[in-house]
């Protein structure tokens, strides 16, 4: 009978100065994969979790069993070379803690190598922690840290105090210039004062009924059922913001929250300056009627008690002061005429090497004229949204608020009397951007913000700025899965090789000089791979999409993609199955002669067939080709997979009834060559050959 392994308890807390929210989320991902990691490799028996907690002042790992002893298996340690020089082999002993007699040879696939056998022993699990955990320690990576006062150590924030505790007790070591200990600060703000703990229960429970709450997903969980609460009551609403959440989530140890106010005169400012000054810059959660509607009510989560309403004053004083400022700015630029400072767009670089932009508004001005005779839209509305979209670069509003470029256009065109969907345009011209968020739905907008991409995306690789395995520094990647999003959201047929070639005429027309052939092949090669990561993101299967993307180019884009995904969704069902299943069938035996090196053309002699089998395959084929070349733009992608699924009862009956291969040659090459017509005729909606059985 196996005997029970007998389990422990561990915790580690590692106290420091405040850690910001994102060094917290990293942190957390490294401690468990150090910890798991050691574990694994020294097959220390741990059943359930690896926990891993966090406060602002806090990083906590917590294992509720653990092996109290480790039996290490009997195993083979490879060495050097047998060949490699002596000091080699010297190293391998030392590094082991053996002696050279219990080295031996040992032949192997690659030679001869040194080996060792390390033999089976026991363990003391707190003695193997106790050995480790220095090291272990200093592999945790932090995406920025320092180094402070005297001390050697790097950390994401001045470390203060280790507590270390297996099966009750206290593991003693040093990190640095810390000794561990089963103790810790119990106040972050008075750290004279601390606690014993000899169990995570006692620990938890203790630092609960202070209101801390150590583990990060029952405090978002509990921010976010207070809010709801609090917001319901008072007939509010919130548009929870996840990764605002988070981020208060790892800023705060035990929240409280405060229902706060603003002057409701600060409401005649835009909504979108509101929000941006409660999540971006504050941190707080703005709020909402039930028409969706801003109100002037916030909500704060707090790290302390407010039981004189300090916090919640301080707070609101706060808004207010960035609200009063945004509400001057709005006042004094929304009455400065959008076309009288087009020509100060002179004085600000776009980017060295690309002109102003002045320049670039300019290009974007003709772009966008040459859209609209794409889209049917006017041309003149396209001019006069494009002269003016980067106006608002100059103003005040953009200043503080650089989040808002675009947006403050689009209030000040309006302001200013400007058209309705010349106004909209400019707001939404940086639109989307990349996989997340919004896309313009208005074709000015969309016409804005494709020439806008373009224009940006061509530049960038004229002057030979291209996104690099690693580094994407002006996200081009990101606005190229913008422009595709912009075309297949709203079902759109244009062709963006033109407009690459067009935006290099608009470079040229500035005395920039691009090599046209090479930045179109490049450019176009690039969107299309961000066509192929679009698709994998929608969740469109592999070999789906290598199969639409080498039949077609990138001036196909909404093609690729629709007849993708209406295969992608419809390849299980009957249609589907059979439509793959024919053209599989009839192409495996094609290739075969083929690969005899028989040479078979798409192009049958009726007047060969010698039976109605033959023929009524033909005519079905005819059909199918006769279907596709009167689709044409406006085809209907699953009535065409069911077209070519109809062959399916011509194709059996061929097969059931036709022998292929005739004693005749020049039969049997004859209906190899209608079979391959088959093929060729599929091959107008997809290239089945790709498509996994």
């Amino acid at each position: 009978m196996k005997a029970k392994v007998k389990m422990s308890e561990f915790f580690l807390e590692l106290f420091s100065e405040e850690i910001p929210a994102k060094l917290q989320v990293n942190a957390r991902k490294s401690l468990h994969n150090i910890f798991k990691n050691f574990f694994d490799e020294n097959e220390v028996d741990i059943k359930g979790q690896i926990k891993v907690y966090s406060t602002p002042n806090r990083l906590i790992l917590y294992i509720d069993k653990i092996a109290k002893n480790v039996n290490k298996k009997a195993h083979e340690i490879k060495g050097p070379s047998v060949k490699a020089p002596e000091q080699a082999l010297e190293g391998f002993i030392r590094s082991n803690k053996i002696i050279k007699s219990q080295v031996y040879k040992k032949n192997t696939e690659k030679g001869d190598f040194y080996f060792y056998k390390n033999p089976s022993k026991k363990i003391n699990t707190i003695e193997l922690i106790k050995e480790n955990i220095s090291n272990i320690l200093n592999k945790i990576s932090w995406e920025k840290s320092m180094r402070w006062g005297s001390y050697k150590l790097y950390w994401g924030r001045p470390l203060k105090s280790i507590l270390t505790v297996l099966d009750g007790k206290k593991i003693d070591y040093e990190f640095f210039h810390l000794k561990s200990s089963n103790q810790t600060f119990i106040d972050k703000d008075f750290e004279e004062k601390n606690k014993i703990f000899n169990n995570f229960k006692s620990y938890n429970s203790y630092f609960k009924s202070i209101g801390i709450i150590i583990d990060q997903d029952k405090r978002k969980s509990f921010i976010k059922k207070e809010l709801l609460k609090l917001s319901n009551k008072k007939n509010l609403k919130i548009n929870f913001n996840e990764k605002l959440l988070d981020e208060i989530t790892n800023i705060v140890e035990k929240p409280k929250i405060l229902l706060c106010e603003f002057d409701k005169r600060f409401l005649e400012v835009p909504k979108e300056i509101i929000i941006i000054t409660m999540q971006n810059h504050q941190k707080y959660f703005p709020t909402f009627d039930k028409k969706e509607k801003i109100t002037n009510n916030f909500f704060v989560v707090a790290d302390v008690k407010d039981k004189e309403g300090f916090v919640k004053v301080g707070n609101e004083r706060v808004v207010e002061a960035r609200l009063s400022d945004a509400e001057f700015f709005w006042k004094r630029n929304r009455s400065n005429n959008l076309v009288k400072q087009v020509s100060k767009l002179k004085d600000i670089s776009y980017f060295q090497g690309l002109g102003s932009y002045f320049d670039k508004v300019q290009r974007i001005r003709k772009l966008s004229a040459f859209i609209s005779d794409e889209l049917l839209i006017s041309k003149e509305k396209m001019e006069i949204a494009s002269s003016v979209c980067k106006v608002d670069l100059m103003s005040d509003l953009v200043g503080e608020f650089p989040e808002l470029q675009g947006v403050m256009g689009g209030y000040f065109a309006e302001s200013q009397g400007f058209d309705n969907e010349v106004s909209l345009a400019i707001s939404e011209h940086y639109l989307p951007m990349g996989m997340e968020g919004r896309t313009p739905k208005k074709l000015y907008s969309v016409a804005l913000s494709l020439s806008d991409k373009i224009d940006s995306l061509a530049g960038f690789f004229g002057i030979n700025l291209k996104p690099t395995s690693s580094k994407d520094p002006y996200a081009l990647r990101r606005m190229a899965i913008s422009l595709i999003r912009l075309i297949i959201e709203n079902n759109i047929n244009i062709k963006i090789r033109d407009l690459i070639s067009y935006s290099c005429v608009t470079y040229k027309e500035q005395s920039f000089e691009f090599d046209v052939k090479l930045l179109n092949n490049e450019l176009s090669e690039f969107i299309f791979e961000r066509l192929k990561n679009y698709m994998k993101e929608k969740e469109i299967r592999h070999d789906i999409i290598e199969s639409s993307t080498s039949i077609k180019t990138i001036d196909e884009i909404l093609k690729i993609y629709k007849k993708s995904a209406v295969l992608n969704k419809n390849i299980k069902k009957d249609y589907g199955l059979n439509t793959i299943a024919i053209y599989k069938r009839c192409l495996n035996i094609v290739n075969s002669e083929i690969n005899k090196k028989n040479e078979i053309d798409s192009s049958p002699d009726p007047g060969l067939f010698k039976n109605d089998f033959e023929k009524n395959l033909y005519k079905k084929i005819n059909d199918i080709r006769k279907y596709f070349s009167s689709a044409g733009r406006e085809e209907n992608y699953i009535e065409s997979l069911k077209t070519l699924s109809g062959a399916k009862l011509y194709v059996d009956n061929f097969f059931d009834n036709v022998v292929g291969n005739d004693d005749d040659p020049i039969i049997k090459k004859n209906r190899l060559e209608l079979l391959k017509m088959l093929c060729k005729s599929f091959e107008n909606y997809f290239n089945f050959s790709k498509i996994e059985a």
